[in-house]
């Protein structure tokens, strides 16, 4: 991969071309990318991908006007197109008075983001881990009859960002991880199950474990029977809790306050959640698989405490939302590639871990739910928060878990599962860039036969 002052020549030389053409303000965001993904399947490797990517995007503002290009091209003839294609787009756009660009930060936080063994070891370590997976799986349990997915995925990626008011950045970075898909038969009945282990760091991979889990994921649920309806407590475990949280992170951006799509506008400094929910955005959090120095556009990353003890304290912002509202901004203006602008997003977001075990969690319910599956997230209306979603799981029978149980149905609004959250794990997990903990909630109603 290029050293980071070969990008930071080429960005140099983008934004300087596009000042001596009258801009006021340029900004040049160079990034290259690779990703490996290897999948087996009986042993034996089934497919293996290297797939590369890298280009330059080029934002431009004369008279509070911006436009915007891309290229892959990132040679000198490809420089000069791509500032006069984004000079064409910013005459044609229309003005607004809060476009700008961010200066350098005071100080940007020190991340331990690049783990160079995930480099070194060779495809055959990396075969060897989903091979790993898939015998784990297997030696579990005889009723694991297929293995759908045994994956192992590696990612690197080199970014540069700099612009007319003296920002000069770049950092490179690398995750790594496996994930593990599986189906368990008894007879006529089919389960699935599934688990992953992402992160920094390649030797702390831990396939053996990954592969039991799914196992036993799909082997619990073996023999699951519908149930009648009932309003019981329902215990979330870290997977479905952060699936959740995903109805929430959009709504607690800056953005979506703007334009009327957030179930919490206008509710800053009230509460939105029990006492016992903080949900954080952390976009320097050690060993984080979304943790960066910088944003998209250059921002220092920082912790922000959206709701604190059940009370909303703020909202995520990029720099152009955050001059819309007269703050600043935290540092979440996220750019999934060089081919788009920064948009508000989310970082590391999770609910942040409390002090009680899960076994008693689940040990103070006498008769409740343990929902281990939801389908149907992607219905739930994300600016009103109202969800009915399918549910599976394990029935709770004087405080241990029972039977498996599916063909269920859970409704309702995310502010009132939040207010209904009356306990919180201590065994926070996070599953890419958003975590949780296993949740409690009271009077729950879930629809069945």
């Amino acid at each position: 991969m290029e050293r980071e002052s070969v990008f930071v020549d080429i960005a140099e030389t983008a934004v300087n071309k596009a000042v001596r053409a009258g801009v006021q303000m340029a900004e040049v965001f160079v990034s290259k990318s690779s990703q490996l993904n290897i999948e087996v399947r009986n042993g034996s490797v089934d497919t293996m991908k290297l797939a590369e990517d890298r280009g330059m995007g080029l934002r431009v503002f004369r008279d509070n006007r911006t436009g915007f290009a891309f290229s892959t091209d990132l040679s000198k003839r490809g420089i000069e197109e791509v500032v006069k294609q984004a000079l064409v787009n910013c005459m044609n756009a229309s003005e607004d008075p809060f476009l700008r660009l961010p200066p350098p930060g005071p100080a940007y936080p020190e991340l331990d983001l690049y783990d160079p063994d995930i480099k070194a070891a060779t495809v055959e370590e990396k075969i060897n881990l989903a091979k790993s997976m898939e015998e784990a799986a297997r030696a579990y349990d005889s009723r694991v009859k297929v293995i759908e997915s045994s994956t192992y995925q590696d990612g690197e990626g080199l970014v540069a960002i700099v612009n007319n008011l003296g920002m000069k950045l770049t950092y490179r970075g690398a995750y790594c991880g496996i994930y593990l898909a599986l189906a368990a038969g008894e007879g006529e009945d089919s389960q699935t199950g599934f688990a992953l282990d992402f992160g920094l760091q390649f030797k702390p991979l831990k396939p053996e474990a990954v592969g039991q889990e799914a196992a036993r994921r799909a082997v619990r649920m073996l023999g699951a029977v519908p149930v009648t309806t009932r309003k019981v407590p329902v215990v979330l475990e870290p997977y479905v809790a952060v699936g959740f949280l995903g109805l929430i992170g959009p709504a607690l951006t800056g953005e979506a306050v703007q334009k009327g799509r957030s179930l919490f506008a206008g509710k800053t400094g009230t509460r939105v959640a029990s006492e016992k929910v903080t949900i954080i955005d952390d976009g320097a959090l050690p060993k984080g698989i979304a943790s960066a120095p910088f944003d998209g556009e250059g921002v220092p990353t920082s912790r922000s405490v959206l709701i604190q003890d059940g009370m909303l304290r703020g909202y995520l912002y990029n720099t152009y939302s955050a001059a819309r509202d007269g703050v600043q901004s935290t540092g979440n203006g996220v750019r999934s590639s060089f081919k788009g602008t920064p948009e508000v997003g989310t970082t590391n977001f999770f609910i942040a871990a409390g002090n009680t075990p899960v076994e008693k969690i689940i040990g103070e319910v006498a008769d409740g739910i343990y929902v281990t599956e939801v389908m149907g997230m992607h219905t739930a209306n994300p600016i009103s928060g109202d969800f009915s979603v399918g549910v599976a799981g394990l029935l709770i029978k004087d405080g241990k878990l029972a039977s498996p149980v599916r063909g269920m149905a859970m409704g309702g609004n995310i502010i009132e599962l939040l207010a209904g959250i009356d306990a919180v794990g201590d065994d926070l997990k996070f599953f890419g860039g958003s975590g949780a903990p296993t949740l409690r909630v009271t009077g729950i109603t879930t629809s069945g036969q």
